[in-house]
């Protein structure tokens, strides 16, 4: 049997089951639409929020950033998994308690104001849409791949198949489908480490192969790395070479930013009880740290791949040829990902062999000049295709390399029917049961839920044909606009009396656009390339970069919202009283059918 027919076999059965599933679990009311009926168990909560939280950006992109930066890069996993923490010992109880549907619906009825409300649904969107366009460059990049289309064709048809199982069944069908999305891209993630750990350093656990010694030269597997790195003009991959003032503003975007993204936080609202969401934060983290412990290693490990493959027979040898790529078994993954667009290479000195190495180091320039070189040859290495073609790099069975697809798909599409829950939502409930039809039937609401995530799928799709970057950095950008608009407002919703509604619409408005401001200036107006004015390379404040700036621009929030707060009207007392309330972990407001 042939890979291509593998892969459609490991997809299609997987995409059967989401979409069985999503059928058999059909949301039939609002209630199960938008939270699913609140009945949903921990450790199935735990495990569903997993899912939604190892996006495309965790599953198929993190390993590659940091194979290819190495330690500056561990910013992604320092910063998601504590923003998990804060998210779980901050936010998910209480606004469990406070027993409403969306994050939005607690803001307006926190800070008494339509406008409020108005407001958070405008800055989760914006962050929600900005997200799920990683989540459909992911779905792209493994669709191109393993079906052997391009790039283009593959996102349209992940687009379908989100529409097929979201749109039905809301948050019920959503729940139960990422449960089964959950084992499919765990398996998928950690089978592959396993038999690679095993090949490099007779270590079946990842983690600790990482720091255990290269099977073959007996030397320590990450000085090792170092070495070969050193030697081809690169940065070593444990040592930190970049702005530690950016690294620790990322790190901290990241992590307000996670504890304010709504399509995670919605999924506390699914649970019976406050002592359930505390539970159920606890499992996903137990969940989540299967692949989190994992990625150090795939990342190391296919980076040092990479590097015995481009050089075969040492750095000091000659580097691999033309031929071997093209007739070696061994070699068959370039010519595949070659197809995709996502990998290229070019013999430009004409001496038959493809040269790797960093041709901006002035050391290696000097070495190229020696040895007749014109330039690094391997030009074209996207780093979402790491994870996905790690497996075929490593030369491991068809039957894993099938498995890795459908566990790359299951990840992007979990958080994007997530996130696009999310975004549905906030149009049905909050912008028009909230504020323009407030007399809408249950059966309209459910109707204009649909369509809205209909709309948002066709946005997203448009817009993940031109991202903003790799899967991991275009969410970055999502991280930063949550964290400059919607967690500063739920933090003081919650743990301050003083800021009034006032306050808040200001602070909401003044973090998320001067964050968007600071993204377009970067990345281009709306996404539109060409349109920026300046770089992360050369960022317009010193070395703060464009996915580091949600952390300035939560503090503006905070001090714009306290800034107004103190010089308008006082909160109400009843206001005060609820914020009381929802700050006793004890009991939950009912599930309220709106």
């Amino acid at each position: 049997m042939d890979q291509f027919t593998i892969n459609l076999l490991f997809v299609g059965a997987s995409f059967a089951l989401y979409i069985g599933i999503a059928i058999w679990a059909r949301a039939g009311s609002t209630s199960e639409f938008y939270a699913a009926g609140r009945g949903v168990h921990p450790v199935m909560n735990g495990m569903a929020t997993a899912a939604d939280w190892m996006s495309a950006a965790s599953f198929i992109s993190m390993a590659g950033l940091i194979a290819f930066v190495g330690y500056d890069n561990s910013t992604f996993l320092m910063g998601w998994t504590g923003g998990y923490v804060l998210l779980a010992l901050l936010l998910a109880p209480y606004l469990r308690k406070f027993g409403k549907f969306t994050v939005s619906e607690f803001i307006g009825d926190r800070f008494y104001s339509p406008t409020a409300r108005l407001v958070a649904v405008i800055c989760l969107i914006v962050a929600s849409v900005t997200y799920v366009i990683g989540q459909m460059t992911g779905v792209g990049v493994a669709f191109g791949r393993f079906l052997e289309v391009s790039n283009t064709t593959g996102l349209l048809i992940g687009a379908v198949v989100v529409f097929a199982y979201a749109v039905f069944g809301g948050m019920k069908g959503v729940t139960y489908t990422q449960v089964a999305q959950y084992v499919v891209l765990i398996m998928a993630y950690t089978i592959p480490a396993v038999f690679i750990s095993l090949q490099l350093t007779g270590n079946p656990i990842p983690g600790l192969g990482l720091f255990g010694d290269h099977a073959a030269s007996g030397e320590p597997l990450l000085a090792k790395l170092d070495a070969i790195l050193r030697e081809l003009g690169f940065a070593e991959y444990t040592t930190h070479n970049g702005d530690t003032f950016n690294m620790v503003l990322f790190t901290l975007s990241l992590m307000i930013g996670t504890a304010g993204l709504p399509h995670v936080i919605m999924r506390f609202f699914t649970v019976p009880k406050v002592s359930d969401a505390r539970w159920s934060a606890g499992w996903a983290l137990v969940f989540i740290a299967l692949l989190y412990l994992t990625a150090p290693a795939v990342g190391a490990m296919a980076r040092l791949n990479i590097t015995d493959m481009m050089w075969p027979n040492g750095t000091d040898a000659e580097a691999v040829s033309l031929e071997q790529i093209e007739t070696d078994p061994r070699y068959d993954w370039m010519a595949t990902w070659q197809k995709t667009g996502m990998l290229g290479w070019e013999d430009k000195n004409g001496d038959g062999k493809i040269q790797y190495y960093n041709d901006k180091s002035e050391a290696m320039q000097a070495k190229a000049a020696e040895k007749g070189w014109a330039g690094n040859e391997l030009t074209n290495f996207n780093r979402d295709i790491l994870v996905l073609a790690n497996p075929e790099i490593a030369n491991l069975p068809g039957w894993v390399i099938g498995l890795v697809a459908a566990g790359g798909l299951a990840a992007a599409l979990s958080t994007a029917a997530g996130l696009l829950l999310a975004i549905s939502s906030a149009v049905s409930h909050d912008l028009i049961k909230g504020s323009i039809n407030p007399g809408i039937s249950e059966k309209g609401e459910l109707l204009s839920a649909r369509i809205a995530m209909a709309v948002a799928i066709g946005v997203a799709t448009y817009l993940g044909l031109n991202p903003p970057g790799f899967a991991a950095q275009t969410v970055a950008l999502a991280f930063g606009l949550a964290a400059a608009s919607i967690f500063p407002a739920l933090m003081m919703g919650i743990f301050s009396k003083k800021i009034n509604n006032s306050g808040a619409v200001a602070g909401m408005v003044a973090g998320l656009v001067v964050t968007l401001v600071y993204i377009f200036l970067h990345k281009g107006w709306f996404f539109i390339p060409g349109t920026n004015s300046f770089t992360d390379a050369d960022p317009l404040l010193g070395t703060v970069k464009s996915t580091s700036f949600g952390a300035i621009g939560a503090l503006v929030n905070f001090g714009v919202a306290y800034l107004v707060a103190g010089m308008t009207k006082e909160t109400p007392q009843e206001i005060k009283d609820l914020v009381e309330s929802v700050r006793i972990p004890r009991g939950a407001g009912a599930a309220q059918d709106h």
